[in-house]
């Protein structure tokens, strides 16, 4: 029986390959079959992680790359066309927070860093849009395939602190759906595009701001756990599952939807 969960012979590209969430989602493709092109601004991690890959058998290309730089995009395009002959998927992972995106409680409102909120919206949206504009054309030649775009759980409900997060990732949903519904009026049901919405997974980025480095939780640590009916952390590995459905052929009925991978967090009231 055909496995339409299978990857095998589809080309795909990960940016923010080099993260924590990315080096999870590359693991995960490389799994099922597929070979993946590791994009990130991090050379040497996107080298080592291709390596690693190649070493064991699987297929792995590393590309460096600031999602924000279209020129730099359209010449790690160029190269994965150079290596591979065409391109089946993409995985928009890059995105994520910044220090000067952030708010603290006894901040001023009025007075706060827009320049910064600003910054942070910009990479998690056009860090979003760009990659799908350059990549996309490529997809389109190879004539199928599936791009999926990273959500949140800032996208629909109201978290403290990163409103230029919370932006971004609402306008990546908006986005979602819109791009969504362009593809299928030009290409029918031969190019898709779905968000994945992870809930409270601890990456380098928000460590610090969830756990203590002596051990246990901080205060907002413990809220989100106090909201999320699992009370834990998701572990990484978990979106490998959704991450490969939305990829592959298993789902091929499916677009303009955001799947979460979330422990419960966004259905559960708090009551």
């Amino acid at each position: 029986m055909e496995n339409k969960f299978s990857l095998e012979g589809k080309v795909i590209v990960v940016t923010g390959g080099t993260g924590i969430l990315g080096g999870a989602f590359v693991d995960g493709i490389v799994e099922a079959g597929g070979t993946v092109a590791i994009l990130g601004r991090n050379k040497q991690v996107a080298e080592e992680r291709a390596e690693a890959i190649n070493q064991k058998g699987g297929k792995a290309l590393a590309l460096v790359a600031d999602v924000l730089n279209e020129e730099q995009l359209k010449a790690a395009k160029d190269k994965v066309l150079e290596v591979y002959g065409r391109l089946d998927g993409l995985v928009n992972a890059a995105g994520g927070n910044m220090p000067e995106g952030v708010l603290q409680p006894e901040e001023d409102i009025f007075k706060m860093n827009l320049e910064g909120m600003r910054k942070v919206l910009d990479l998690n949206l056009w860090g979003t849009l760009l990659p799908t504009q350059v990549f996309g054309e490529a997809i389109a030649k190879t004539g199928k395939g599936s791009i999926v775009n990273i959500s949140s759980m800032n996208s629909k409900r109201a978290v403290t602190k990163v409103l230029g997060y919370n932006m971004g990732k609402a306008a990546v949903d908006c986005y979602n759906q819109w791009f969504a519904v362009e593809l299928a009026n030009r290409y029918g049901d031969a190019i898709r595009m779905n968000a994945l919405a992870p809930g409270f997974f601890l990456t380098e980025q928000n460590r610090y701001l969830l756990t203590k480095k002596e051990g246990g939780y901080t205060p907002r640590g413990e809220a989100v756990i106090k909201q999320t009916p699992f009370k834990r952390f998701g572990h990484p590995n978990e979106l490998i599952g959704a991450i490969v459905w939305l990829l592959s052929d298993a789902s091929e009925f499916v677009t303009g939807s955001m799947i979460c991978v979330d422990g419960g967090f966004s259905i559960f009231s708090g009551v």
